[in-house]
């Protein structure tokens, strides 16, 4: 049987940190930052992590 794949899209959207949680990047901070307050882009600058219930479908999709 070949090997799987990764999805290029979650290759380039996601990363594993040491303890095993996947890290992401907010949405919302491409465009129309104009009527967003300083405080909400600062904060949508900063990763967090993927919700638990997401975990499996997204480490599916990176084959881990």
């Amino acid at each position: 049987m070949p090997k799987m794949k990764t999805k290029s899209g979650a290759k380039k959207r996601f990363s594993l940190t040491a303890s095993g949680k996947i890290k992401r990047k907010h949405a919302y901070k491409s465009h129309i930052l104009t009527k967003k307050a300083k405080k909400r882009k600062r904060n949508l600058t900063k990763t967090t992590h993927v919700h638990k219930s997401d975990e499996n479908n997204i480490k599916r999709m990176l084959c881990l």
